[in-house]
């Protein structure tokens, strides 16, 4: 595989990333979060048995092409469940675990290939990552859809008997019913009426309002009530990315192999397994100093190591360059890693979730094409030696001033009215 081929196989994964990003949104609108979700992991098993049998580089590239619609949609769509069914007061913990598992899969990912990146052993690694899918896929029949989502499309009713069965039997569930601003008696008599007059046979599957409930991603743009929120998202996912974590996760044996020929190997996969840990335990963070301290604070710690970074590749500090690469991926972990996965469903109504996931979600995948795509580039031009760390350090400032001016804190909120400061009920599009 030369160098163009290798660069098309690589890059057409984020094309894939983008284009389920994009389509993810009004899928799990329309069609619901948890069949959104199973569509998502049938792309993941197709894609790697066609990676897996591939006997040529194009169809690994349309293997690539489909298990990265997958990823882009699945990305999408899982913050929002979590989102949707977590305990109130522990979405940031809840929401944590999207970061937790992708960390997982790079760290499984990294393993296999340390020792299975040889001859034709690579194709195991693939099938690997099939026969996951298979798995999750069949665990996904065991789960039931968003009560949320049910509330808003289908039946309060239905939406209630789910919720009680999530917090438990027990639980006192009228004040997160409450929250969905749903009136579920209106709803309940429409539904009464409509199993009444609904032919032999048949019954209704859908609320009567759920047609203006939902908002695509043209009107969610277009509409100044969502507009804030869309900046703020894609602003962080942008931050996310432009700061330079993916350079580490892509490049760092590259990038350290000169200063660390016989450790930079096993280093990626320290960096990897760090990066899972702190995750896990930071996890909990979010809900205790909020979401955007939490933020702030890891944005700060990337800044700040990305310049000792860039110091120790330009000097020759072994080091300095080795801490500062793991202290760099430590404070990515604590913040800026999970967090803006659950930002969506804290700043905008349910009818807008899916836009605004996927408005974020295709600009965290557009930045990762760039760095993935530029950062050798732009390392080669300023001479290597980890100057372009001294650009990541000003994204750093640049996004960090961005969010402290920009985006609102959401912890602790009751609702999107009060996140924002608005005392009017939110808008739907009819």
């Amino acid at each position: 595989m030369n160098t163009v081929q290798f660069s098309v196989v690589s890059s057409i994964f984020t094309l894939g990333g983008l284009l389920g990003a994009i389509g993810a949104g009004p899928s799990c609108n329309r069609y619901g979060r948890l069949l959104t979700m199973r569509l998502t992991t049938i792309s993941f098993v197709i894609g790697s048995a066609v990676e897996t049998l591939a006997p040529s580089i194009a169809l690994l590239s349309v293997g690539r092409l489909v298990a990265g619609l997958g990823c882009g949609a699945a990305i999408v769509v899982v913050p929002i469940y979590i989102a949707e069914v977590a305990p109130p007061k522990e979405k940031g913990l809840f929401g944590a675990f999207t970061q937790i598992s992708i960390n997982v899969g790079i760290l499984a990912a990294q393993l296999l290939g340390y020792f299975l990146s040889r001859g034709n052993l690579w194709r195991i690694i693939l099938a690997v990552s099939g026969g996951i899918g298979v798995l999750h896929l069949a665990g996904l029949f065991l789960v039931p859809e968003s009560p949320r989502w049910l509330a808003e499309h289908r039946s309060p009713q239905e939406a209630r008997r789910i919720l009680r069965k999530i917090r438990g039997h027990n639980a006192d569930v009228d004040a997160e019913v409450k929250a969905w601003n749903i009136d579920a008696d209106a709803d309940d008599i429409s539904e009464e009426e409509s199993l009444l007059n609904a032919p032999p046979g048949s019954h209704p599957s859908q609320n009567p309002k759920s047609a203006s409930a939902s908002v695509n991603l043209w009107q969610a743009i277009k509409h100044p009530a969502y507009q804030p929120a869309i900046i703020a998202v894609v602003g962080v996912m942008f931050a996310q990315q432009l700061t330079g974590m993916n350079s580490i996760v892509m490049y760092s044996v590259s990038l350290l192999s000169t200063l660390l020929p016989t450790t930079a190997s096993l280093l990626i996969v320290a960096v990897s397994a760090l990066n899972l840990i702190v995750t896990v335990v930071c996890a909990p963070l979010s809900d205790k100093i909020g979401r955007k301290a939490c933020i702030l604070l890891s944005i700060a710690g990337m800044g700040i190591c990305a310049v000792l970074l860039a110091l120790g590749l330009m000097f020759g500090i072994k080091v300095l360059a080795a801490v500062a690469t793991l202290l760099f991926v430590a404070s990515f972990a604590a913040g800026l890693g999970p967090v803006p996965f659950i930002l969506a469903n804290e700043l905008v109504g349910p009818e807008a979730v899916g836009a605004t996931q996927s408005a974020g979600l295709a600009a965290n995948w557009i930045a990762t094409f760039l760095v993935s795509q530029f950062f050798p580039i732009v390392d080669k031009a300023l001479g290597g030696q980890g100057k372009v760390y001294f650009i990541f350090a000003g994204f750093a400032v640049f996004f960090g001033a961005f969010i402290a001016w920009w985006v609102p804190e959401t912890k602790g909120k009751s609702g999107v009215e009060e996140v924002w400061g608005r005392k009017e009920a939110r808008e739907r599009i009819e």
